[in-house]
């Protein structure tokens, strides 16, 4: 660090607020100090830095699956705000799996973090244990609805899933389905398929809830028309897990010769980035998934900076964007 104070021409105690807080210093200084640092090679040993602070600038960041592009999106936000401000991602993936949350969270708690963010309000009874004495801010993201061990940032999901049976029925559709993939592990998906059940049942409805136990792909979505027609043939208004599984609901119904939307309509959830592209276009659920990040991000700056949010959970909604399938 002394080297790069040197090369910079400032002080030491500066370079140690650049790596810190890089928007704490003069833009010149920190273009100098970012210059001696590329020059030099210097690599900030962040673990020595938590000696000193008994925390390192780590945010440890737990997400059910790696090939959700929604997970995808809100780390993207919340890294691009965190790194401005010398902290670091530390990235882990679980499957839908509980004791490999349960494992990260441990490897997490060695580190000595600033903050932990984990998806959803449902962890192993131990996972909890561990978060609830932990000595540092915990984040539970994408969720709402429940009682969070310190802190929460998302949305109800049981509300989205009565938003999308709404716009369902506000359409005229009144045989009713929710076809989900995976969702004996998605417990958000299934508080979306019950709250779409609870909101047909409320207006005078009966909706099926259909599962596939399989990863949401196209091939799924296949399986899941073929059962959900073979229980209600006259089937005329389907909610997906997602739009992976509403896209592959449209192949599926063009190739069966299924009319969307004069025959059924679907709707889907993520609003990912080819949902205003298919063919028809793909009426679903935008949940902000940048918003979760950004807001998650400027909460762990506040809470470094001793700064308490009086209100423990954030709520940052979601829309109904409606399109040509539905």
């Amino acid at each position: 660090m002394s080297d790069v104070a040197d090369a910079a021409n400032v002080s030491p105690s500066t370079v140690s607020l650049y790596l810190r807080r890089p928007s704490a210093v003069s833009r010149k200084a920190g273009a100098a100090i970012a210059g001696a640092i590329e020059a030099l090679g210097y690599v900030p040993n962040l673990m020595a830095g938590g000696l000193a602070a008994a925390r390192t600038r780590v945010v440890g960041v737990v997400v059910p699956s790696m090939r959700n592009a929604f997970f995808a999106e809100t780390v993207s936000s919340m890294q691009a705000i965190l790194s401005r401000h010398g902290f670091q991602v530390m990235f882990g993936n679980t499957d839908y799996n509980d004791e490999a949350e349960l494992q990260l969270v441990r490897a997490n708690l060695s580190w000595s973090p600033s903050a932990m963010v984990l998806t959803g309000l449902h962890h192993a009874p131990l996972t909890r244990d561990l978060l609830r004495g932990a000595d540092y801010p915990v984040v539970e993201m994408w969720e709402l609805g429940g009682e969070p061990i310190d802190h929460a940032v998302g949305f109800s999901h049981h509300e989205a899933g009565r938003a999308a049976a709404r716009h369902l029925v506000r359409k005229g559709r009144k045989r009713l389905a929710f076809l989900g993939a995976r969702m004996h592990e998605d417990r958000r998906a299934m508080q979306r398929a019950e709250g779409f059940a609870a909101e047909a049942k409320a207006r005078g409805i009966a909706a099926e809830i259909v599962h596939h136990i399989k990863p949401a792909s196209t091939e799924a979505a296949a399986a899941l028309l073929a059962r959900a027609l073979a229980k209600d043939p006259h089937l005329d208004g389907v909610a997906t897990s997602n739009d992976i599984v509403a896209l592959g609901l449209l192949f599926e119904c063009s190739r069966r010769g299924v009319a969307v939307p004069a025959d059924i309509a679907v709707i889907g959830f993520g609003d990912l980035e080819f949902s205003a592209f298919s063919n028809p276009s793909l009426t679903t659920i935008r949940p902000f998934g940048d918003v979760i990040g950004e807001e998650i991000a400027r909460l762990i700056l506040d809470l470094a900076e001793g700064k308490r949010r009086d209100a423990a959970a954030i709520n940052t909604g979601f829309v109904v964007v409606e399109r040509g399938s539905a």
